[in-house]
């Protein structure tokens, strides 16, 4: 719980990463000098960069980002929960991988990494980097609020910037302009009726019309409005893209933001299975790390919340668990 809370109390918000990679790197630091490890920062961007740490050839590497949503909030803690934005999204997971590396060197196994990404919340900067590197692992072992459950698929993502353009005027002569935000909220009903696909494993595919904005006074008619739109996936993101340019029909200017496709992954024996309907940096790895894996302690339901929390009993619970499956899988692999 000590090093949740050490990581938890350090402010990282996407793109503000570094003082805690600069924590993990120095922790890991002394980690390796004990076992015959090697670490390194990765560079991302700027001052951001990931950590890697290894032991010998990592076939299985543990992985999940450093980096959180706002605002920030510190770490707490009671009988049952460590408190604390970033507790179970994803610092939690970083320090129960942390912990059960520590386990697995005490044991004398070598051959598993850990890597630590920045950007996951915003810009995936981090695993787009860390996609160009391969150290030759064979499994991605990637951490996200699962209840311990390893996710047998996960939903995509696309996103779009709809954008309206109108031509100002005084409100009290509305024939002389055009609504920007008239066009853009006609588009959005139109949009917002699309039949949306279905999968047996995934479940459905969802909308969330996340941001609305336009406009400059009650009393201008508007000359531009915007909204930025984001779709699940459970399927071809082709169907939805091309189902949305039908809606729009030319009305606004369609921007896409990003495109993630859904995965399906492996069951491991003894491991219990879920679906989970958020998108991760999997992805963005581009199969560059090994065939990925997707499990760890929490709830997603509290991340992004003001009640960010993680179960001691669920954390304690992923150590073992991490530690299990990396030594399945490297013998898997053999």
């Amino acid at each position: 719980m000590q090093l949740t809370r050490a990581l938890v109390d350090i402010e990282s918000t996407t793109g503000a990463e570094a003082r805690a990679a600069e924590y993990l790197y120095g922790y890991l630091a002394a980690l390796a000098a004990r076992t015959r490890g090697c670490v390194e920062r990765m560079p991302v961007a700027s001052d951001r960069f990931n950590v890697l740490a290894t032991w010998g050839m990592p076939v299985v590497t543990m992985s999940t980002h450093i980096d959180t949503v706002p605002p920030y909030f510190a770490s707490e803690e009671d009988a049952e929960f460590v408190w604390g934005r970033g507790s179970c999204d994803a610092k939690g997971i970083i320090a129960a991988m942390i912990s059960a590396a520590e386990r697995l060197l005490a044991a004398g196994t070598q051959d598993f990494g850990l890597l630590f990404v920045v950007g996951e919340e915003k810009d995936s900067l981090g695993s787009l980097a860390a996609a160009k590197v391969n150290r030759g692992s064979k499994f991605l072992i990637n951490g996200e609020p699962t209840e311990n459950l390893l996710a047998l698929g996960s939903k995509g993502a696309l996103r779009f910037e709809l954008i309206g353009r109108g031509k100002l005027a005084h409100s009290a002569y509305p024939e002389l302009g055009e609504s920007a935000i008239d066009k853009l909220l006609e588009v959005l009903e139109d949009v917002r009726t699309i039949s949306l696909p279905s999968d047996e494993l995934l479940g459905k595919s969802t909308l969330n019309i996340g941001t609305i904005a336009g406009g400059r006074a009650p009393n201008v008619i508007a000359d531009s409005a915007r909204a930025e739109l984001m779709f699940r996936l459970v399927g071809d993101s082709n169907v939805v893209r091309e189902a949305l340019m039908r809606a729009v029909r030319g009305r606004v200017e369609v921007s896409e933001a990003l495109c993630t496709e859904p995965l399906r992954m492996r069951a491991v024996d003894g491991l219990k299975t879920t679906v989970v309907a958020f998108t991760t940096d999997i992805p963005n790895f581009a199969g560059a790390w090994g065939r990925p894996l997707l499990i760890g302690p929490g709830s997603i339901h509290v991340a992004h919340t003001a009640e960010e929390r993680i179960s001691k009993k669920e954390l304690n619970g992923a150590v073992g668990i991490y530690e299990t499956m990396v030594k399945k899988l490297q013998m898997d692999a053999a």
